[in-house]
């Protein structure tokens, strides 16, 4: 663990995302939001904080760690991006700021003890037909239901680009071949969309319990129950369980992710 000074990360935000299905990332549909241009994907601003998180509490965290992310206000792509880190008494609290504003807010910490290898349960659930996903809806996701189990391998190559879209500076990812945490937690974004077919939306925050950090080439599963879903300030939200599975039904990291499927923007323009 390092010392109890206080962390600073810089990054030239980058979204990569614009040409996503998810327009909230294009510029010319979130400026009809209200946005100066396309969000950068808040998977990505927790990716941004990984690099204080791995600093103070070394690899150990990508094996036992616990995060919280919550997304408060935009990050613009190219936009500089400040992440600073203040460890606290066994934990360490995490602030993201951009063009003056603060736009995230975290805390990591490790678990009391160390986390052992752990193999769940896990019967895989067949995802609908891409264009055949229902729309998003109270009907759609109602509270309980098991979702379609996304399954994705990352390569070395898929890897590369992706600490370098991230501007990872650690060089662990690379040298030990450990699969980059915001690239897990893009799977609980994907957990949801590969189910159900959404207009614009906002991914708002995550709680994140790592317990066996996941390597390159193999096969990952995201396997997600709908928790809760409820409205608030015109918005509507959903909040999944996800649980990501290694080979030999290994539990990898498990997820609380929420999101607005139906901002109330879009409602507004309807």
């Amino acid at each position: 663990m390092s010392n109890t000074s206080t962390l600073k990360h810089s990054v030239q935000a980058y979204n990569l995302s614009a040409s996503s299905e998810n327009k909230i990332h294009d510029d010319s549909v979130a400026k009809k939001f209200g946005f100066k241009g396309g969000l950068v994907p808040g998977v990505e601003i927790y990716a941004y904080m990984i690099y204080p998180m791995v600093q103070h509490f070394g690899e150990e965290w990508l094996n036992n760690g616990y995060a919280e992310c919550r997304l408060l206000k935009p990050v613009y792509d190219g936009a500089k991006t400040d992440i600073i880190g203040d460890p606290l008494d066994n934990s360490l609290s995490l602030v993201v700021e951009s063009l003056g504003e603060r736009c995230a807010t975290g805390i990591a910490k490790l678990a009391a003890s160390s986390s052992e290898r752990k193999s769940i349960d896990f019967q895989e659930v067949e995802l609908p037909e891409f264009e055949k996903r229902p729309q998003a809806s109270k009907t759609s996701l109602p509270i309980g239901k098991t979702l379609g189990t996304f399954k994705q391998i990352m390569s070395r190559e898929d890897q590369s680009q992706y600490l370098q879209d991230v501007r990872e500076p650690s060089k662990i990812f690379k040298k030990e071949g450990i699969i980059h945490p915001g690239w897990i937690l893009r799977l609980a974004n994907r957990a949801l969309s590969m189910n159900v077919l959404l207009g614009p939306w906002i991914h708002v925050g995550s709680e994140i319990q790592n317990i066996t950090a996941a390597h390159v080439g193999q096969t990952i599963a995201a396997h997600a129950l709908v928790t809760n879903l409820y409205e608030r300030k015109g918005h509507s939200f959903v909040e999944i369980d996800v649980s990501v599975i290694g080979e030999e039904n290994s539990l990898l990291t498990q997820i609380k992710h929420t999101a607005i499927y139906k901002p109330r923007q879009v409602k507004e323009a309807a």
